[in-house]
């Protein structure tokens, strides 16, 4: 008996669907205000998904022995998933959905006032809310493994898009501007290239990076290959050296970052000075260096074997002493000319007396034939110096054991 009154209940709900599709429209734009403004979902297809979910499960109560159909709250989860509809709403939707016709159909039995129709009413309610269990799981399965198949597209896409700026080749899309609008890089900003080792095969060492620079109001974009970590971040005035010390906050291998530049265009040029400023640093290194935005240690960058034979051109004799004396040697060097040519200065930095700088400078006018006195030793001395710097390995390379 049960049965025959529980399939007369859904074909009284049957015949009301058009009345109980406008009460469950009007309840759902009424509590969530997502689909009051149908930026997302039209008016239409929110009629459309309503009325097919009140017509699955009514023919589900009027039918208990068939198969379940869940191709329904499947495709719902799918299509909302790609309109980017929260799931939160996208189920409150479908609770507001089926209480509506839960609500009629007490609303009938208590006017009915029949102790059948109460009694079918009660063995409807755990068919009812099982089948709306069901609906609801399908659903939240489609919709989230939509959800992972875009967010896997779009990070597919945002890696491409990085290439492109990187090769210097254009995307389907456009340019480097196209570009940077698809990447939500903003167009008022300079940018710096960064290089990281990867910990392990195409493993980053910057996890979460893009998060962590996100939540200091810093753009990026990044792209992970078997050995590196390659990303491109826009900065406004006064960023950089908060993205530095995030960079350094995140880091586990060495990590290089290129000079900033305003053109995307020249993204190819500053990858190659990012990975040049990563190979300064001792192999093993959790540590960030920045590139230097001399145009001349930029130069050497570019033409890396150019700067190694230059190196071994002007400083051959140093390299070929033993490795205490080239070290101090190559270090008061390098820091000679990184202080403007000041023996005070070099002589603060390094913990010595300024007459000692200059009897090392003497001793590497003696050793390489060129003076510090002279502009053309300054500039060997220093171009040399620059391209030891890109080129650390190159100072081990020769010389007698000590």
């Amino acid at each position: 008996m049960n049965e025959a009154r529980i399939a007369e209940l859904a074909s009284w709900a049957q015949s009301r669907l058009a009345d109980l599709v406008d009460q469950a429209y009007a309840a759902t734009v009424d509590r969530i205000p997502l689909y009051r403004t149908r930026d997302l979902v039209s008016a239409n297809e929110l009629r459309e998904s309503i009325t097919q979910n009140l017509s699955f499960i009514l023919t589900a109560v009027a039918h208990p022995g068939m198969d379940v159909d869940l191709a329904v709250p499947t495709a719902t989860g799918r299509r909302r998933a790609q309109q980017g509809v929260p799931l939160p709403e996208v189920l409150r939707a479908y609770r507001i959905t089926f209480s509506t016709l839960w609500e009629a159909l007490v609303a009938r039995a208590q006017r009915a006032a029949h102790q059948q129709d109460t009694a079918a009413l009660l063995a409807a309610a755990s068919t009812i809310w099982q089948l709306t269990d069901e609906h609801a799981v399908a659903l939240t399965e489609s919709y989230r493994a939509t959800t992972a198949e875009l967010l896997i597209g779009r990070q597919q896409r945002r890696s491409a898009l990085v290439e492109a700026l990187f090769t210097g080749h254009p995307s389907p899309d456009g340019g480097p501007a196209e570009a940077a609008t698809l990447l939500d890089l903003p167009p008022d900003a300079t940018y710096v290239v960064v290089a990281a080792d990867t910990t392990g095969f195409a493993e980053e060492s910057l996890p979460g990076i893009e998060r962590r620079l996100a939540e200091r109001g810093v753009a990026s974009a990044w792209r992970l290959t078997p050995a590196l970590q390659l990303g491109v971040v826009a900065l406004r005035v006064g960023q950089e050296a908060e993205a530095i010390d995030v960079l350094r906050g995140a880091a586990s291998a060495r990590t290089g970052v290129s000079p900033e530049f305003r053109s995307l265009a020249d993204t190819p040029r500053a990858l190659q000075l990012a990975r040049s400023a990563l190979a300064m640093l001792p192999a093993g290194a959790r540590d960030v260096q920045v590139f230097s935005a001399s145009p001349l240690e930029a130069l050497l960058a570019r033409t890396p074997e150019e700067a190694r034979r230059l190196v071994r051109l002007v400083l051959g004799p140093v390299l070929e002493l033993p490795h205490d004396d080239r070290t101090v040697l190559l270090d008061t060097l390098i820091t000679y000319v990184e202080n403007e040519g000041s023996a005070e200065s070099t002589a603060k930095l390094l913990h010595c007396h300024p007459n000692t700088i200059r009897y090392r400078l003497r001793r590497l006018h003696e050793l390489t034939g060129r003076s510090l006195l002279d502009p053309q030793g300054v500039a060997q001395l220093a171009t040399a110096a620059y391209a030891l710097r890109l080129i650390p390995g190159e100072a081990n390379s020769s010389g007698a054991q000590s």
